[in-house]
């Protein structure tokens, strides 16, 4: 029995993803059965876990967990039943009726952005929103469930067009089904046979051969007297393919058994099959994949490793095993001697766990190194989609900051195509150079056109351009690498005329040069003292008039907004302008205060001296309208 059917509509942005499922995403419409088994092992899994600690669940049938496929040719449906977790009514409204997830805006414009039908798949695996892919495929899907636990259940149907309906219903086992009213076969519109027991044991065997609880399918077979009879067969090997030996798994195995865990159509850029035997024992089986998932950076991004014991599944991304900045490495880790009790909590301050996770990053770290190494095609590439995440660990991994800092990739004025590793930079340094040179930045244009790189371009020393967000952190985070100190040529003094090629200024040059400016300095410093903290000559320049830097321990003004965009309100930071002391700007602005100190015109002047350091850095000016209106007013006196 049943209570009255309630009609409800889709969410706005669930009827835009069932759209583009049903009719743009998915190339290969084979993918909603590997969709739909992978939720049911999900199921059987939880109810596994929760049992263990759930009293309210003794009374289930655990002891057979199984996912069944069933085949209705007359009624041309096809059935996915488990005898998981199940799902309560208002599991099915927030699970299938609405997608009121974080992101989901941001899903849908990747999705519409994409012109490749693969990187669309992948998108949209990624959110686990794979039920949806049964809409191909069915022009109507009926999913019935009972949570385990409760007494009644639920039924749900939708023809996919804009609304679904609820029912409870009564008498229902634990778990969920799935009927999906299948539609005709078109090989035109890549619609197969669904209802054969052929195409099922292909796909079956091609997607979910590795999952761990049997896929059983009554089939007819003809015995020796010709008369048919029915058997129960189970469509997988749910072998553990990382309790394998690596010698008796191929390449093909691998990739189909990532391409399950990660929902990756492409093939992972590494495979990383380790056992450690001893005191405590496990088998890992890493994989880095070739191309970062579109939420990589999003705070709901999820770590990929999953936990199992004794080939029993434990949790999902286990955040104990692998740190933060490693969070796109997908994989298992099948742990022997730890409980199936055991918590995350629990496995925060585990000593084994801490060691299994040192183990396993020492792998991650040492494999993309022997890519650096031996192909450095695959490591540029691995780096491309990874190297913001793994710069993030010189930050937040200080055990690991020497093979970290091996590992680092950067543009520099080097080369304007390739980039280059901290050693490699070390190697071409000039004779007498004890220190890496960097200017962080937003892009490699403002870097390269930054006053700051004057002097060095002059006189042919590399520096390093780093544009992304966590170069501004890092850099203050590690002080040296190989014993060269890293120095920002924006930050500190710079003096390039001490260097051993041998061609900078004489002493006898500096005093009277200093001598020269003695007047003007101290005078533009008192009239900038709400801007700028001193005023002093540069040796940076050689066609720019004036830059603005910082001194060595001061936060810069990129990091600054970072802080204050994350709502961190740092004190304003004064900063040093430095002068060409050759720029005929600043030569006429000396003789000019010499002959007659108390000009107005001059305070102006130096206003937009600074204003235009400021301008040329990227920076922002304080009174945009004001340093419009000197400008002007200068222009229209030279006319």
């Amino acid at each position: 029995m049943g209570s009255s059917v309630e009609t409800l509509e889709f969410q706005a942005e669930t009827r835009q993803l069932l759209r583009l499922v049903i009719h743009s995403i998915y190339s290969n419409k084979d993918i909603f059965l590997r969709e739909l088994i992978s939720n049911a092992s999900d199921a059987l899994d939880k109810l596994r876990l929760e049992s263990l600690t759930d009293a309210g669940l003794t009374g289930t049938d655990a002891t057979d967990l199984h996912i069944s496929l069933e085949v209705d040719t007359d009624a041309r449906t096809l059935t996915v039943r488990d005898n998981g977790i199940g799902m309560t009514r208002d599991d099915l409204v927030d699970l299938i009726g609405t997608i009121a997830k974080s992101g989901t805006a941001g899903l849908l414009e990747k999705i519409k952005e994409s012109q490749d039908a693969a990187t669309a798949e992948n998108l949209i695996g990624q959110f686990g929103v794979g039920f949806y892919s049964a809409f191909m495929v069915a022009d109507k899907v009926t999913l019935r469930t009972r949570r385990a636990g409760t007494d009644t259940g639920t039924q749900w149907e939708s023809d996919g067009e804009g609304t679904y309906e609820l029912q409870t219903v009564d008498g229902l086992p634990t778990g969920t089904s799935v009927t999906l009213h299948l539609k005709p076969a078109d090989s035109e519109d890549g619609l197969a046979d669904y209802l054969s027991e052929s195409k099922i044991r292909q796909i079956v065997k091609r997607y979910s051969d590795f999952i761990r609880w049997p896929i059983r399918m009554t089939t007819e077979r003809a015995d020796a007297e010709g008369e048919s009879t029915e058997a129960v067969d189970t469509l997988n090997s749910m072998k553990a393919l990382w309790a394998r030996p690596r010698s008796e798994v191929t390449e093909e195995e691998y990739n189909e058994f990532y391409q399950q865990i990660s929902h990756d159509w492409l093939a992972p850029a590494e495979t990383i099959h380790m056992r450690a035997e001893g005191t405590f024992e496990y088998e890992a089986l890493l994989f880095i994949p070739s191309q970062a998932p579109f939420d990589l950076f999003s705070r709901e991004t999820k770590r990929g490793v999953q936990l199992y014991v004794k080939r029993v599944f434990i949790m999902d991304d286990c955040e104990a095993l692998m740190p933060n900045y490693l969070r796109f490495v997908k994989g298992v880790v099948d742990a022997h001697d730890l409980s199936l009790n055991v918590s995350r909590e629990i496995l925060q301050h585990d000593r084994q766990i801490r060691g299994v996770r040192r183990r396993l990053v020492k792998k991650v770290l040492g494999a993309i190194k022997d890519m650096q190494s031996k192909d450095a095609e695959r490591y540029t590439k691995v780096w491309e989609q990874f190297g913001r995440a793994l710069k993030e660990g010189l930050v937040e991994d200080t055990d690991n900051t020497e093979a970290l800092l091996e590992l680092v990739s950067a543009a520099s004025t080097h080369d304007p195509e390739r980039t280059t590793t901290l050693r490699a930079y070390v190697e071409r340094m000039k004779d007498g150079q004890d220190t890496i040179y960097y200017l962080t930045g937003e892009t490699r244009a403002m870097v390269e056109n930054s006053p700051h790189m004057e002097a060095f371009a002059a006189k042919g020393y590399e520096v390093l351009i780093l544009t992304d967000p966590v170069d501004e952190v890092w850099v203050d985070q590690v002080p040296a690498f190989d014993g060269h100190r890293l120095q920002s040529i924006a930050k500190g003094q710079v003096d390039l005329d001490e260097s051993a090629d041998g061609d900078g200024e004489t002493e006898a040059e500096k005093a009277q040069r200093e001598q020269d400016f003695a007047a003007l300095l101290p005078w533009l410093t008192t009239t900038l003292s709400e801007q700028v903290k001193d005023v002093r000559l540069s040796s940076r320049l050689t066609t720019s008039a004036a830059c603005i830097v910082g001194d060595a321990h001061d936060v810069t003004p990129t990091l600054e907004k970072m802080y204050r965009a994350m709502g961190q309100q740092l004190p304003t930071v004064k900063r040093i302008l430095e002068l060409n002391p050759t720029h005929p700007l600043i030569t006429a602005l000396r003789t000019a205060h010499a002959a007659s100190a108390d000009d107005p015109a001059l305070p102006e002047i130096a206003e937009l001296i600074y204003g235009s350091a400021l301008l040329a850095e990227g920076g922002e000016l304080p009174d945009p309208a004001r340093f419009t209106r000197l400008l002007t007013d200068r222009l229209t006196g030279t006319l």
